[in-house]
């Protein structure tokens, strides 16, 4: 069955960020403090027992893999959590499908805004990666355009698993089973090459945050070029094929 998409979809975009935009006090502070955590805590903490990582300085190694990690939560939190409860608690699409929009729009504004929340959370995250002089420039300044791609990955992963949980408590189990595993085990803190042979595999294949972290290693460390065109190639098969799902098994719920 053919999609039904169109511009419309951007006007359930600009809801989301009009709410967002009266409580952005809110929503902009805990992405910027989370990464200076991390890098104080283990850049400059563990970092210190650790002094090199492939001959770069570890809380250089960890910078880049740490913006990934928020690029991920904002939009996946934002399509699951989020999503839920405007869907559920809220109503909120049951009024917008009341309208000439479609149910195919609404999700798909949805998941331009988990997107948008990713860019978001990069320009306040980049700033404070420079002000660190842990990234390199201008090379990381991609990052900026890169998160809204990366966003729309995480963000349509997220509606998938919308689409499918029967209430909003179960979201905690792709939260631990899913996005927790691939927090620890996609490079984030260590490389993928100290992991056995088919367990690297296993994570270059399945785990979209390690093509995530690959593609902002290399740009912030002008390194690693091999491994960002994997990374883009994989991303760019990967993100329509999990939107055009999200669309269907989102589309499935709501009608019935």
């Amino acid at each position: 069955m053919r999609e039904q998409l169109s511009g419309l979809a951007w006007a359930v975009w600009r809801r989301n960020l009009d709410v967002f935009s009266k409580t952005w006090q809110v929503n902009l502070i805990p992405p910027a403090i989370e990464p200076v955590l991390y890098l104080l805590a283990l850049g400059f903490g563990v970092g210190a027992f650790i002094t090199e990582i492939e001959g770069v300085p570890y809380i250089r190694f960890i910078a880049p893999a740490l913006f990934a990690v928020s690029v991920m939560n904002a939009s996946f939190f934002e399509c699951t959590y989020g999503s839920y409860v405007r869907m559920y608690y809220q109503k909120t699409f049951d009024a917008i499908v009341a309208t000439p929009v479609t149910i195919e729009e609404v999700i798909a504004g949805e998941i331009l805004w988990g997107a948008t929340r990713s860019l978001i959370s990069a320009g306040i995250i980049l700033p404070v990666l420079v002000l660190f002089g842990v990234v390199d420039l201008p090379g990381s300044l991609l990052l900026v355009p890169f998160a809204f791609a990366a966003g729309l990955l995480f963000a349509s992963i997220g509606m998938c698993f919308t689409a499918v949980i029967p209430n909003i408590e179960s979201i905690n189990y792709p939260a631990f089973l899913f996005i927790t595993p691939m927090f620890l085990f996609s490079g984030t803190f260590f490389p993928l090459d100290l992991l056995p042979g088919p367990l690297k595999a296993l994570a270059l294949a399945v785990l979209p945050l390690a093509h995530v972290v690959n593609v902002a290693r290399a740009l912030t460390l002008s390194t690693g070029w091999d491994l960002l065109f994997l990374g883009l190639l994989w991303i760019g098969i990967a993100t329509p094929l999990l939107f055009l799902l999200a669309l269907r098994l989102m589309k499935r719920r709501l009608i019935v």
